[in-house]
């Protein structure tokens, strides 16, 4: 990994505004996690904005749990959130969604930005940036497969 950013795109059949109230309510992050990893969260269903903060339990071999507080929001275009763990101690990694009307849909885009994450030199070597990868084309299939009739 060259770049401190890693992205996937596709077009789902679905409004952006359709497409962000999923990807912009943390109580359905486990109902289109492709990584396997999201466990869920405790908060009831509520839609995030800026500055809005939510835990998520998590599995990646062993269980813990993450802080995160979102960073960026534009209504029905985009969202992102700072995951953080150990009360801060260890990550920075941001999540981003964009969405982008387009001819058949909504092109969707979704990043992983390590620019911000303490272990960034570790992450940029190690196997967790292609890992990376493939669960965010996996989530993008399972958004389309929630929204598409």
């Amino acid at each position: 990994m060259t770049s401190d950013t890693i992205s996937v795109e596709r077009t789902i059949k679905a409004t952006p505004e359709q497409i962000f109230a999923l990807v912009a309510d943390a109580a359905r992050h486990a109902d289109i996690d492709g990584s396997g990893t999201v466990r869920g969260t405790r908060q009831a269903s509520r839609p995030l904005t800026l500055g809005s903060t939510f835990g998520m339990a998590m599995h990646m071999g062993v269980g813990y749990r993450t802080s995160n507080t979102v960073v960026e929001f534009e209504q029905d275009r985009r969202i992102a959130w700072k995951t953080t763990g150990m009360k801060g101690l260890v990550g920075g990694r941001i999540w981003r969604y964009e969405l982008e009307p387009v001819d058949g849909g909504t092109l969707v885009r979704e990043s992983w930005d390590v620019s911000q994450d303490k272990q960034k030199f570790l992450l940029k070597r190690s196997r967790m940036a292609p890992a990376a990868k493939a669960g965010m084309r996996k989530t993008l299939e399972r958004i389309a497969s929630n929204l598409e009739a």
